[in-house]
């Protein structure tokens, strides 16, 4: 382990131990508020303190143990050779737990999402594709028992969508969905194509990291229009017979959102104005991102929603994540929802690549 890596960690554990000292302090206790902070710090470093303790063990093993190689008795010679190649084992274990440990997490992995799915180039075809994708997610959620909430959705002529928005709640969210961002392509051949000829038809796809109250995105009402119409689609007598739809229209950007699945008119601008706020949070992020290149790199594709990511192609029962270029040859199953084979391949890539981020900056 590169040595600026081991005084980084013996910093880590300087601090754990204040903060353990601390913590048992009662002024320190209290004070709630710096209670809780300690405490939340204390808990973030644990984790990484405890495997570097099993890694300078593992270490210590090793250096006793290699002495023994010196050792006339062929028999304790072989011995030792054995255990040193079992720490070794260990040591390259620990090393990787503790590098990705040392990785800063992401705040929004624990957050729900909000799911965009837009059709694109191929027509009716584009449509049906991203009512194919809209199921995947949906089974997705149900495999993880997460909950969708439909926001909006505008059908097509021939079936499908144009576009449809959910809103997805549970458990880190969006640590799993976060790489999907970006251009989905399908490849097959349409029940209206009479020759057999494949088609090839694209969808975006946006994965929005929900915006809490805390770090939400001050908005000024003047700068806001808001229009009321009356829904479309499934939904019910009653609401083809109100204004119960929002649509918002942020003037500085040109963002607009719409809410079209409840009844009631305040709850609709309600999630309409979460929508919102996400989607402005993104754009700043984007545009914070675009400014730091070195950080654009390093990331699995740019999230960019004009980048194609992944091709599904049904002739081969195939999909091919162009990114990792890593494919599956299970189709049916994917769609089903059995994505995560894929979803782990996409976070393990990044992790490597944070990895040789972090190695490249304590160099």
């Amino acid at each position: 382990m590169l040595d600026t890596i081991l005084s980084r960690l013996e910093t880590i554990k300087e601090r754990f131990l204040f903060l353990e000292k601390e913590l048992s302090n009662s002024e320190i206790v209290n004070n709630h508020q710096i209670f809780a902070s300690y405490s939340k710090e204390y808990s973030g470093l644990k984790k990484i303190v405890e495997k570097y303790d099993e890694y300078k063990k593992n270490s210590e093993n090793f250096d006793s143990t290699k002495m023994l190689l010196e050792d006339s008795d062929p028999e304790i010679k072989s011995l030792a050779q054995d255990e040193l190649n079992n720490i070794t084992e260990k040591l390259n274990i620990n090393e990787m737990e503790v590098k990705k440990l040392l990785i800063p997490e992401n705040e929004d992995d624990e957050k729900n999402v909000f799911l965009e799915i837009r059709a694109g180039t191929g027509g009716d075809e584009a449509g049906l594709f991203v009512g194919d994708l809209f199921r995947m997610f949906t089974r997705v959620t149900e495999r993880k028992k997460w909950q969708i909430e439909l926001i909006s959705s505008r059908e097509s002529e021939k079936g499908g969508f144009k576009e449809v928005v959910a809103k997805i709640s549970g458990k880190q969210v969006y640590r799993y969905l976060k790489f999907e961002s970006g251009v989905h392509r399908v490849q097959r051949v349409p029940d209206t194509e009479s020759q057999g000829r494949v088609h090839t038809s694209a969808c975006s796809v946006a994965v929005l990291p929900e915006v809490e109250e805390l770090d939400s995105i001050e908005i000024d009402k003047s700068e806001i229009r808001v229009d009321t119409f009356r829904a479309s689609g499934a939904g019910g007598q009653h609401v083809n017979k109100t204004d119960s739809a929002v649509r918002l229209t942020h003037i500085p950007t040109g963002l607009v959102v719409e809410c079209q699945d409840g009844r009631s008119q305040h709850k609709n601008k309600a999630k309409a104005m979460n929508l919102l706020q996400s989607k402005l949070m993104e754009q700043a992020s984007n545009e914070q991102i675009e400014k730091q290149d070195s950080e654009r790199k390093n990331m699995v594709g740019s999230g960019d929603r004009s980048e194609k990511i992944r091709t599904y192609n049904f002739p081969q029962n195939r999909i091919t994540d162009h990114r990792i270029e890593f494919s599956i040859h299970s189709l049916e199953a994917f769609l089903d929802g059995d994505m995560d084979d894929m979803v782990e391949t996409l976070i393990e890539e990044n992790q490597a690549r944070l990895l040789s981020q972090l190695e490249e900056k304590l160099k």
